[in-house]
């Protein structure tokens, strides 16, 4: 079979080319529509708007947090995850990546019957006057939930490649767990820990269902930018469809710095 490919023995069946261009006209076409329908003349108008910038300012900030909840709790669960034996783990992995396949409205659903006013923990937390319902921490926290997956996913596969050889000539040297971790396996994972934060990022940046769920729509307090494309949606579609443009910018512009060195997974 001939194939395509600068080396000899590598390359691409010449058959799967054709699906292959399929596919990115399946992914490209709805987003090159898009921009044909933009109101140009009115563009930079429609996505400057006071709610606008509130929304985009409010997405930004809270994504931002959510991507550093997602490192704080995603790296260790990658690592024990990757490197743990327990048959448990098997168990605790598939609970991890639930949020993959959940509808986002279950995903909310369940984050409100845990810290809505009358969920488990939220009504202990009510008592001490904390609410986060309906707040920006809610936001936050629904933001994290869809996307911490997407890190711990990206962090495992990297650990499981790499494997473990260097840290156990570094623990055959007597360097104890801590300084593995912190001399050798944080160094390693570093490519992937950049490209699964981002990854996590661009994740809780469009997160829509379980936010609107959880943390209802308040302009400059939950109302993140896919609930203002949402509500303008339905009384100004050209701000709709201008705010959806920027949306994609961002997104590409993320996805571009995850993916902007060949085998940044690879560590």
């Amino acid at each position: 079979m001939r194939r395509l490919g600068r080396a000899p023995g590598i390359g691409v069946p010449r058959w799967l080319v054709v699906p292959a261009v399929l596919g990115v006209l399946f992914v490209a076409g709805p987003l090159v529509a898009l921009t044909e329908s933009i109101d140009w003349a009115h563009f930079l108008e429609l996505v400057t708007s006071g709610s606008a910038r509130d929304a985009l300012e409010l997405s930004i900030r809270t994504s931002a947090c959510a991507t550093a909840l997602c490192v704080v709790l995603g790296v260790p669960l990658a690592v024990v995850l990757a490197r743990g034996r327990h048959r448990a783990l098997v168990f605790v992995r598939a609970l991890v990546l639930l949020p993959l396949v959940l509808p986002p409205v279950v995903s909310g659903l369940a984050l409100l019957a845990l810290f809505g006013r009358y969920g488990l923990l939220g009504r202990k937390l009510e008592a001490l006057g904390i609410e986060i319902a309906f707040s920006t921490t809610a936001v936050v926290l629904a933001q994290a939930f869809v996307a911490l997956p997407f890190l711990v996913l990206t962090l495992e596969a990297a650990l499981r490649t790499a494997g473990d050889r260097y840290e156990r000539v570094a623990a055959t040297l007597g360097a104890g767990p801590t300084t593995v971790w912190l001399r050798v396996t944080l160094p390693l994972l570093r490519p992937a820990l950049i490209s699964g934060a981002v990854l996590a990022g661009a994740r809780a940046l469009g997160e829509f269902g379980a936010t609107l769920t959880f943390a209802g729509s308040l302009r400059g307090r939950t109302r993140t930018l896919p609930l203002e494309i949402y509500l303008q949606r339905e009384t100004d579609p050209a701000a709709a469809e201008a705010l959806s443009l920027v949306l994609i910018a961002v997104a590409v512009v993320i996805v571009l710095f995850a993916y902007r060195r060949k085998g940044v997974h690879r560590v």
